[in-house]
């Protein structure tokens, strides 16, 4: 008597990931954020930590309440002090072009808060026929790729992150310039032109040459790559180690519904010079809102 034939269940799908340039950056394929087990989610948070942004196109089924589980696997998931929300879900803000939605500026989110989101996901449903692209930027090739003496001086600085707004009035938090990620070590550049006032361990105008020349280091097309959307494409960044912002090239309607991811303590080295107060004349007010506006 033959013996029955064993049945096994069908083998899930592997993930398929394709970089995207020599950068930063990876599609990946094969994978419903809205049905993630365990395995899969070690396996896209491993490829986050090393290619810093995922893009995971045709995530078609991806429902607001599977947006945010999604998210609370990384941690807890921000409601958004003043930004619109997706009705019924608080967690979902709403990115809308026609709503001041354009983040048109290199910057890292969130940054004048005393911690600032660990990461973000990005579920653009509504895009553009033409235009509207994001690009990023890997803030740890552009900390490495500064001179040795010019990375010795920037160890153990802070800048000061500013945001003014109606809303809320002015936040502000100090970052170390030089950040050390918690989980993978590695150092990056931590200033970003769209929320950072100034460095206070040196003078005004020291500061603004040397944040200056920091900002349009980091910003290079070399350490970037640039994303073009399709609907239903869901992006993934660590917040920790990149920069990034949204292409004003278009004038269509465009809809995103991000999912954050709240933070961690920035740490960096060992602070240098923390006694240091400005000379009675050094000004450093009315501070830097953004780059539009100067002082």
């Amino acid at each position: 008597m033959s013996a029955t034939p064993a049945t096994h269940a069908p083998a899930e799908p592997q993930l398929h990931v394709q970089p995207v340039s020599g950068a930063i950056g990876a599609e990946v394929c094969g994978v419903d954020l809205g049905r993630v087990d365990d395995e899969q989610f070690e396996r896209i948070h491993e490829l986050m930590l090393r290619h810093l942004v995922l893009f995971f196109p045709d995530q078609h089924e991806l429902t607001p309440e599977a947006h945010v589980a999604f998210g609370r696997r990384f941690g807890e998931v921000e409601v958004h002090p003043f930004l619109p929300k997706l009705e019924g879900f608080p967690e979902v803000t709403l990115i809308e072009s026609d709503k001041g939605g354009k983040a048109d500026e290199w910057h890292i989110d969130v940054t004048f808060q005393p911690s600032p989101p660990i990461a973000s996901i990005l579920h653009l449903v509504t895009c553009p026929p033409a235009g509207g692209d994001t690009m990023w930027s890997n803030q740890y090739l552009a900390y490495e790729t500064l001179s040795a003496p010019f990375r010795e001086m920037l160890e153990g600085l802070t800048a000061v992150h500013v945001l003014k707004a109606p809303q809320v009035g002015e936040l502000s938090a100090e970052h170390p310039v030089v950040r050390v990620h918690p989980v993978t070590g590695r150092r990056s550049l931590y200033v970003t032109r769209m929320w950072t006032s100034h460095i206070p361990q040196l003078s005004r105008h020291e500061s603004d040459a040397v944040l200056q020349h920091l900002f349009e280091h980091s910003e290079q097309p070399r350490f970037s790559c640039r994303h073009r959307w399709s609907p239903h494409t869901v992006a993934l960044w660590d917040n920790r180690a990149t920069q990034h912002m949204a292409v004003n090239d278009y004038q269509d309607y465009r809809l995103g519904q991000r999912v954050t991811v709240l933070g961690d303590h920035p740490e960096g080295g060992a602070p240098r010079r923390p006694d240091h107060t400005p000379d009675g004349d050094e000004r450093y007010y009315p501070r830097r809102v953004s780059s539009r506006y100067g002082y």
